[in-house]
């Protein structure tokens, strides 16, 4: 017989847990917050390929049973603490989005989900593996909705233009956080690392027309701009073109009414 799927943590009550030992044998000075609360700080410090429960219950100064008695598997620890990390997002509440200009808004919470995404590089694999349903998930999902809604768009388009903005941030996210890892791993700023990996790279002669763009950004360094600005810059610039796409979409249904 196939094993059953797993599902998610929150299909179901997210608190309740059966105990694997007699009610009077809990360990004490734990709970489920303080459990996912340490385990955010340690994937935090030490990336998601170092993580083991192991790991968790010696940080937390318990044993690794300990941690089993709050949680089924490492699957659902690690489910609570990819929530409790998008709790950290800031979202405008529904009279907020009435009164505001969209356009403003999804540029805010473009910005406020690429810093999330930075911040805990570790979250963007784990947003592919699980449902992505818990609370404040959620809450950010609602609020990125409840902002598209407001530009007039159909539904079907309102989907088109949610994955056009947040799936294009989740990319540009990962990458960033990803590169910052690197450098942090290296002992190296980005400046630093960018340098050296310029220093001896070397494009093909067949390729040079295509690759000016890395020089030009070679000598902006060299001249100054730091690679976070131009990171920045960039962003900037992808995000205007995003949102004027959704702008001409939403001029072409109203001149289609």
């Amino acid at each position: 017989m196939a094993k059953a799927a797993r599902m998610s943590v929150w299909l179901g009550d997210p608190e309740a847990k059966a105990p694997r030992t007699r009610r009077n044998e809990q360990p004490s000075g734990l709970d489920r917050d303080r459990i996912t609360e340490a385990t955010v700080k340690l994937l935090d410090a030490e990336g998601l390929a170092k993580f083991s429960m192991r790991r968790l219950a010696s940080a937390l100064g318990v044993t690794a049973m300990s941690v089993y008695w709050y949680v089924d598997t490492k699957d659902d620890l690690l489910e609570l603490a990819l929530d409790r990390v998008f709790g950290e997002l800031v979202v405008p509440d529904p009279a907020a989005v009435d009164a505001g200009d969209w356009r403003v808004q999804v540029r805010e919470l473009a910005f406020t989900y690429r810093d999330l995404i930075v911040r805990h590089p570790w979250i963007s694999p784990q947003m592919g593996n699980y449902l992505n349903i818990g609370p404040h998930s959620l809450r950010f999902s609602r609020a990125v909705q409840r902002v598209v809604a407001a530009t007039g768009l159909s539904m079907a388009r309102q989907r088109g233009a949610i994955a056009s903005v947040f799936q294009f941030v989740y990319g540009y996210g990962t990458i960033e956080g990803h590169f910052r890892q690197r450098c942090a791993e290296a002992g190296l700023s980005q400046d630093e690392y960018f340098r050296e990996a310029m220093a001896v790279f070397r494009v093909p002669e067949e390729m040079a027309e295509d690759f000016r763009q890395a020089e030009y950004m070679a000598a902006a360094v060299e001249g100054g701009q730091s690679v976070e600005e131009m990171r920045d810059a960039d962003f900037q610039v992808a995000l205007d073109l995003l949102v004027a796409g959704i702008e001409a979409l939403v001029a072409q249904e109203a001149a289609a009414r």
